[in-house]
């Protein structure tokens, strides 16, 4: 049974130099056709399997860039939503954000349909690495669209940052953050820069001309950034994300916890009944599958016990909270140890994991390596 909803938007006014989501440029797209192809997948997917959509607790837009679409757009991409996926028991509807993008229209639009979590992109507030970037918004967007969200009613706000980005320097990172928490936000996210294939950066990687700060130097940062955010109240409870209490991102932790959710749109992945299943990501193959009556999967599988297993760890360890000992053995019907025993007596000689009788947790060591641990439980 499928506890979130993930409905993604494919379309960016401008392209980010690191994104290697499913995207592409607005400009001369069939955008108004592709959000009725949304509302047709909906259906499509809910009567074929309504029970798995009895209890959606979370509803996610990402992208691409929902605010990419107008207001008219926006309120008919809503209201489909709204015919479509049972909202009695959502209690967390969330969109992504470009803060140029979202206007006082479309911030009334979003709260007229229930939306009550916004996540914005700013990324940086230093215009030559937003430039580098990609980006196109200016400081002054972050802090008026911040504003007036707030007087309309959004209370639950999230910005986005990152670091290790090309020329990146420690003090501007900490500048970077100086603004962010001048905004006073009950929730932060932060992510290192991943050169990903099939972007510019990693065009430009391979030719030599993207300077990025070195190992060393994003290692420093991550523990600027934890120490900063504890000093502010923000509770850790993932490697990337912080919080005051009761302002987790709920649809994030569905995926952390390793528990069912339904992905809609063009590339959009989900995970429901034990099948994970991707969808097709170029436009036409999308909306030619939808308009023929059909779900747009371009690939499915059935998880096996060995992924789930694997997928546990990688997945729970994210969270500072760490991996129950008595929830796992209640779900696979072995403990931990006899699953793991070899790789988690390891990781506690290397100080990368602590264990104690309820409890296995990254060690804030582990958290810098998490990448490197989470290899350890892939099973032969």
């Amino acid at each position: 049974m499928a506890r979130g909803v993930y409905i993604h938007i494919p379309f960016c006014h401008q392209i980010c130099n690191y994104c290697d989501f499913n995207k592409v440029y607005f400009k001369n797209q069939p955008v108004d056709e592709y959000v009725e192809s949304l509302g047709q997948e909906m259906r499509l997917t809910v009567q074929e399997n309504p029970k798995a959509f009895e209890k959606i607790e979370t509803i996610f837009l990402g992208g691409g860039t929902p605010t990419s679409l107008s207001p008219k757009q926006l309120e008919r991409l809503l209201l489909l939503i709204e015919e479509n996926i049972p909202l009695d028991h959502v209690t967390e509807y969330s969109t992504e954000a470009n803060p140029d993008e979202l206007t006082v229209e479309k911030l009334h639009v979003l709260k007229k349909y229930g939306i009550n979590r916004l996540s914005l992109g700013v990324q940086s507030f230093n215009q030559e690495l937003l430039r580098k970037l990609g980006r196109t918004h200016e400081n002054e967007h972050v802090f008026e669209t911040i504003r007036q969200a707030k007087l309309i009613g959004f209370e639950n706000i999230s910005i986005d940052l990152m670091y290790g980005l090309p020329g990146q320097t420690l003090e501007q990172w900490n500048d970077t953050l100086d603004q962010a928490f001048k905004l006073e936000l009950p929730h932060y996210s932060a992510y290192s820069l991943i050169v990903e294939p099939k972007t510019i950066f990693y065009n430009l990687l391979n030719k030599g001309k993207l300077p990025l700060p070195g190992e060393d130097s994003e290692a420093t940062m991550y523990d600027v950034l934890m120490e900063r955010m504890e000093e502010q109240g923000l509770h850790q409870y993932e490697i990337s994300n912080f919080g005051k209490e009761n302002h987790e991102s709920q649809h994030n932790l569905i995926y952390w916890n390793n528990e069912e959710y339904a992905g809609f749109g063009a590339g959009a992945s989900g995970y429901i009944d034990g099948i994970r299943y991707t969808n097709h990501g170029p436009l036409k193959k999308y909306m030619d599958a939808v308009a023929a009556n059909e779900r747009p999967i371009h690939h499915q599988s059935t998880v096996s016990l060995k992924e789930k297993l694997e997928e546990e760890l990688f997945l729970g360890l994210r969270e500072t909270a760490g991996i129950n000992k008595q929830h796992f053995f209640e779900k696979y019907g072995k403990t931990i140890h006899e699953v793991f025993d070899q790789q988690l007596k390891k990781l506690v000689s290397q100080h990368l994991i602590e264990e104690d009788e309820m409890v296995i947790r990254l060690s804030r060591q582990g958290r810098f390596v998490g990448n490197e641990v989470f290899q350890e439980f892939l099973l032969d």
